[in-house]
């Protein structure tokens, strides 16, 4: 509470509760009768207490105050991760399309083998025609993914 800070930060700043008091007017008691939360600074009282604590007066209260950088940090790490969960989401259906291609090829290679070794050359051209035609799409495809 504002109280407890106001003993804390009195404290850290090597003050005694009359010293406190000289510097913001007021006595000893006083500063007392805050720090045990029996009553409260008005305004102008806090902002002569966040001068002497070098403090904000918003932090005195207990406002947590999210400055611009920090909102910008947080802001790009949310943007980054979402970068991040969409390229590796795009690599994944890459890695498959890349998979399924391979796959596909050696279907035509072995399609291509059996053709040739059963006297079936037309047929083993188309397989090689088609082989590659999906070889330059699949390189085409992946070539723009890479972009």
């Amino acid at each position: 509470m504002l109280g407890e800070r106001i003993l804390k930060l009195r404290k850290q700043n090597g003050l005694s509760q009359e010293q406190l008091g000289e510097q913001i007017n007021v006595t000893r008691q006083t500063i007392s009768n805050w720090e045990l939360g029996e009553t409260a600074p008005n305004p102008e009282q806090l902002k002569l207490l966040s001068k002497v604590l070098k403090i904000s007066v918003d932090e005195l209260l207990g406002n947590k105050i999210e400055t611009k950088v920090e909102l910008n940090s947080n802001k790009l790490e949310k943007d980054n991760k979402e970068k991040v969960d969409n390229i590796l989401k795009s690599n994944k259906f890459a890695v498959f399309i890349l998979f399924l291609d391979i796959l596909i090829s050696i279907i035509f290679g072995i399609a291509t083998i059996v053709c040739i070794t059963e006297n079936m050359h037309i047929m083993a051209k188309v397989n090689l025609i088609l082989c590659v035609i999906w070889g330059i799409i699949a390189v085409i495809w992946h070539l723009k993914k890479i972009k």
